[in-house]
């Protein structure tokens, strides 16, 4: 009988204590496996929907929450501001912003925002139209690849939109039907779960109706808008540094700097993170504990046995093999049991995400460094089995035999 078997049945011959430390190993390696996963797809969204905006212009409130609604669309915004507060900063002359994007934010269709914007928001992102054309006339939109998988929203399709944002969705704005104008090609951007329309049919959707329905006139310069998205000419200019200082200090509006903001977001985040991997790599050591106990104790059980062995001519570095080789097992099956384990909490977070805030996260993406996971179990596995190895290797034939 090879080792590799015999090492597997001595394994199998105590079910209840190779459990206890397959269960320990593997929730250990998932739960480092799991984070992995998670920041990675979070850095990797975070990063790919900056999109380069310099800074974000809102109503007062709090900073973090007007860049989560204006750039990612995961948070509720903190209000509206006049447009005419704005103007001077969509001034195609301004000395220190290069361009400005307007957003209007507050309605939806089937938990999708609709985005009262301009065609340079697309720029942002590089979208590109997949079918279709861009929005021009009244109540046409453009929407994202992802709405259109989810709703079934095809081109030349007419909807209401409905107030409010996600789960919040008031009454419907039945006087006015969106036309589908255009689909974009998935971008893996925020892009795929935006419904996209020009600023000014947001604002005719809200307006009120005489008695006859007819609508009153716009004048633009009364209206609100959610944010501005700001970018810079030259982000080295002392002026420049010193322009959201003097926005947050000299006029009604909030000036957030979506990489500061971004950045405090992660460094919060992180701390629930390590104290996360801290509590993984305490288990994954009580895992280790708890192999070296099993096959220290399992040596007293199996000290004649180890004596055949000898008697049958096995070498002493075949016994040390015998027991090293079912750490390494017990550790090799609770590592792969743990990257399993991460996979799948990975896709039920993913559809509670996509259930929550439109975002799309897999279970089913491999990390590189899930590899180093797995041989970092197996060297946890073999490191606890060298005493008992080590032992096992001695047993002397002869004084057992007495």
């Amino acid at each position: 009988m090879n080792l590799l078997r015999l090492s597997w049945k001595n394994i199998t011959a105590k079910p209840l204590a190779a459990l206890l430390s397959l269960i320990l190993l593997a929730l250990g390696v998932g739960l480092i496996a799991f984070l992995l996963l998670l920041n990675q797809q979070t850095t990797e969204k975070f990063e790919r929907n900056q999109g380069g905006v310099d800074l974000v212009l809102g109503a007062k409130g709090s900073p973090l929450q007007l860049i989560l609604s204006s750039i990612y669309h995961i948070d509720n915004p903190t209000g509206n501001i006049p447009l005419k507060s704005v103007q001077p900063f969509m001034n195609p002359k301004h000395p220190l912003i290069k361009k400005a994007i307007p957003l209007a934010i507050g309605d939806s269709y089937e938990t999708y925002r609709i985005i009262g914007t301009n065609h340079d928001y697309l720029d942002v992102y590089g979208g590109e139209i997949s079918y279709g054309r861009l929005w021009d006339g009244d109540f046409e939109v453009v929407i994202g690849a992802k709405v259109a998988e989810m709703t079934g929203l095809k081109f030349g399709d007419l909807f209401h939109s409905a107030h409010g944002l996600g789960e919040s969705t008031s009454h419907s704005h039945d006087e006015h039907d969106f036309r589908v104008a255009g689909i974009l090609k998935k971008s893996n951007t925020v892009l795929d779960q935006l419904i996209l329309t020009d600023i000014r049919n947001v604002w005719l959707s809200h307006i009120d109706h005489d008695e006859e329905g007819h609508s009153h006139d716009i004048i633009e310069e009364e209206q609100d808008i959610t944010s501005l998205l700001v970018f810079y000419r030259n982000k080295t200019d002392f002026r420049t540094l010193n322009l959201p200082r003097g926005i947050n200090k000299n006029t009604d509006m909030l000036a957030a700097n979506p990489a500061y903001e971004t950045a405090r977001l992660f460094e919060m985040m992180g701390i629930a993170e390590r104290a996360l991997r801290f509590l993984a790599f305490a288990i994954v050591f009580v895992s280790a504990l708890s192999v070296f106990i099993s096959l220290y104790k399992s040596l007293k059980d199996r000290r004649y046995e180890l004596v055949v062995m000898r008697v049958m001519g096995s070498s002493r570095g075949k016994l040390f093999g015998l027991i090293t080789l079912e750490g390494v097992l017990l550790a090799l099956v609770g590592g792969i049991l743990g990257i399993a384990l991460a996979h799948v909490s990975m896709s039920v977070l993913a559809r509670y995400m996509q259930d929550a805030y439109q975002y799309s996260f897999t279970g089913w993406q491999f990390l590189p460094a899930e590899l180093y996971l797995i041989i970092g179990a197996l060297v946890i596995g073999f490191l606890a089995a060298i005493i008992p190895a080590i032992q096992a290797s001695n047993t002397d034939a002869a004084t057992m035999l007495k």
